[in-house]
């Protein structure tokens, strides 16, 4: 039997597929996109370099292509055919899953990462399970939730849906926003939290990125306060687990 909500999450982000990177590099190298994923690539490498490497929800292969310049080995899944097309015409190497079932043997990764993916799935606690039994001991896992406590989560729960296609937007999906008080409960047995990563603490509003030293001054801040409890506020929060 189909899942009807792995079905119409692989139908949203087939449909979102051919405009991804209308935002993102190389498109805009500087804008609000371009932060977001250099705060991740950030939060990831130190655990990653030389490391074998698992990215679940790889989308388009943007984080992909450069964790595969630091790790030993990278590998991606994703829902969508749409999205996987692209992550192949980069030379990337991939397989469509979900994060919930995750096509590998216990133990075949280093670390386990997750960006912008995991707020879209309803079974969470599987796929953090999932997540977690692809590491081996000692590894890591790196999950990003939206921050439930954040300006952004108030924003999203407010304001008008994006687009992310001629015909789709954002309501077509379904999205969670987790709280500081519920991330360790949500880790599964054998995951212990070590630390938290925040993204998106201070910019309020995209578009502030694009003004003249101001953009500057907030991406610098940005970098500086992601490691610390200001995480907590942050609008995506990744968090630091390790394998027992």
């Amino acid at each position: 039997m189909v899942d009807a909500s792995l079905e119409a999450t692989r139908k949203y982000y087939d449909d979102f597929a051919s405009w991804y990177e209308n935002e993102r590099r190389p498109n805009d190298p500087h804008g609000y996109h371009a932060l977001i994923d250099d705060l991740e690539i950030a939060a990831l490498e130190p655990f990653g370099r030389g490391k074998e490497v698992l990215e679940c929800g790889c989308g388009t292969g943007l984080l992909l292509e450069r964790i595969a310049r630091f790790a030993s080995r990278a590998e991606g899944v994703d829902l969508s055919p749409g999205m996987l097309e692209h992550a192949r015409a980069r030379g990337l190497t991939v397989r469509e899953a979900s994060v919930t079932d995750l096509p590998y043997d216990d133990a075949s990764f280093d670390v386990a990462c997750s960006f912008k993916v995991l707020a879209h799935v309803e079974e969470i606690g599987r796929a953090l399970a999932e997540m977690a039994r692809v590491v081996r001991p000692g590894g890591y896992v790196l999950a990003e939730l939206y921050n439930g406590w954040s300006l952004r989560a108030l924003a999203k729960r407010l304001g008008p849906a994006g687009k992310i296609s001629k015909t789709r937007d954002e309501s077509a999906v379904y999205t969670r926003f987790d709280s500081p008080t519920a991330w360790k409960e949500m880790l599964p047995p054998g995951l212990e939290l070590e630390g938290v990563r925040g993204v998106r603490i201070v910019t309020a509003a995209a578009p502030l990125l694009r003004v003249p030293v101001l953009g500057g001054a907030l991406r610098a801040l940005e970098e500086r306060l992601m490691p610390t409890p200001a995480a907590y506020l942050a609008g995506f929060a990744i968090l630091v687990a390790k394998r027992r």
